[in-house]
């Protein structure tokens, strides 16, 4: 699908998936303040992005990973857009959960996972990275070959990109912060001041605003 960094970017910011706080800005769990807050559950409430989605993941899959015979999503935010573009793609789906069960049968992966599987991991929103590699590092234990992982978002930090690297898992996006931060700007969403402060942040997003 053509430019769909910039289409995809354009339905979170019209949905408000995206919030752009520049001058007041969040605080996520991990203490950082972040100008910016993502939240992909939102797609799921509106059809036509929805559909978008779950055509570009199927898109995305067929054209890079056409031997993969698993679709894995990631709990919780990408079960129901990694369910639907196996759908599309006519392959069977799981889901890694962050943690195993404490009850019933201890699982941690839901669903029929074949020893030496070949898997294509779904994932909502990439950040640094760690729980995304902890799901792939989970399908690994349990016996399959992780291809790779396909997200619709991310944030690009430096983080991330070292660690995916390390872990030898490829990573590709429907859209990014760079796309958000252009769309935004062409919108009228921000001015150039608050976008050289998204910049800014996304550049050394540990210290930023302290």
């Amino acid at each position: 699908m053509e430019h769909i960094d910039r289409k995809l970017a354009a339905g979170l910011l019209r949905i408000g998936a995206v919030l752009l706080r520049p001058d007041e800005p969040f605080t996520w769990a991990s203490g950082w303040h972040s100008p910016i807050y993502c939240d992909n559950r939102r797609i799921l409430s509106d059809p036509d992005l929805r559909s978008m989605v779950a055509e570009a993941f199927a898109g995305k899959v067929a054209e890079l990973y056409p031997e993969a015979e698993i679709v894995a999503g990631v709990a919780t935010g990408a079960i129901a857009h990694g369910a639907l573009a196996a759908d599309r793609l006519g392959k069977p789906f799981v889901y890694v959960r962050p943690k195993p069960k404490d009850h019933g049968t201890g699982s941690q992966i839901e669903g029929s996972l074949p020893e030496g599987a070949k898997v294509v991991v779904i994932e909502d929103l990439v950040s640094t990275g760690m729980s995304s590699l902890a799901a792939v590092e989970a399908l690994r234990k349990a016996g399959a070959e992780v291809l790779g992982m396909v997200a619709i978002f991310t944030y690009g930090f430096d983080i991330a990109a070292q660690r995916f690297e390390e872990a030898g898992v490829r990573l590709d996006t429907l859209s990014n912060y760079g796309a958000l931060i252009e769309e935004a700007t062409a919108e009228g969403i921000v001015g150039q001041a608050e976008s050289g402060l998204l910049r800014e942040w996304r550049e050394d997003p540990a210290g930023w605003g302290r």
